[in-house]
């Protein structure tokens, strides 16, 4: 198989966007290190292997979408679940909330994580939110001008702080 740093697609119409299944956790892992490079790999398959057999234990709805190509390297994912709140939200009813979204670097700048997004909307809206929530670091500036590019706006901005006592 492939590595999915090297793999590239000639079209977004040769991406399939599902439901994430068991069988997609060795490439699930290596996205999600990409993302959250602080949590080790083993940590992450953990985790990933609990939601993806439905033994996590999670309060409100949670989905990882991913996006495959043709020859089954996965290019993308996007963890979307239900928040009772979001900041900048109605707080009278539960939000979905973009917890994870990441497209591999071959496979930017395709409309990839367009869709992915797009199917996670789709996936707010039959869970009956009527808004949609996320976040990234206040130095990511290539993430804060995607969700701004597709629609988001900026709701806060916050730096936080901590002490060991």
């Amino acid at each position: 198989m492939r590595d999915l740093e090297s793999a590239t697609v000639e079209s977004v119409s040769d991406i399939g966007i599902r439901l994430a299944k068991l069988s997609d956790c060795d490439q699930l892992v290596r996205m999600r290190e990409a993302l959250w490079p602080k949590t080790s790999a083993e940590e992450h398959a953990r985790e990933v292997i609990k939601l993806l057999e439905g033994e996590a234990v999670v309060t409100l709805p949670l989905i990882i979408l991913v996006a495959e190509a043709s020859d089954q390297i996965l290019a993308g994912f996007l963890e979307v679940d239900l928040r009772s709140h979001a900041d900048g939200c109605d707080p009278s009813r539960p939000v979905g909330y973009v917890e994870g979204w990441y497209v591999a670097q071959n496979y930017r700048h395709k409309g990839i994580g367009r869709r992915l997004l797009a199917a996670a909307e789709d996936w707010a809206r039959s869970q009956g939110c009527v808004e949609i929530a996320s976040d990234t670091w206040v130095d990511n500036e290539v993430s804060q001008r995607v969700h701004e590019a597709l629609g988001y706006e900026v709701v806060d901005r916050c730096v936080h702080y901590r002490k060991t006592l």
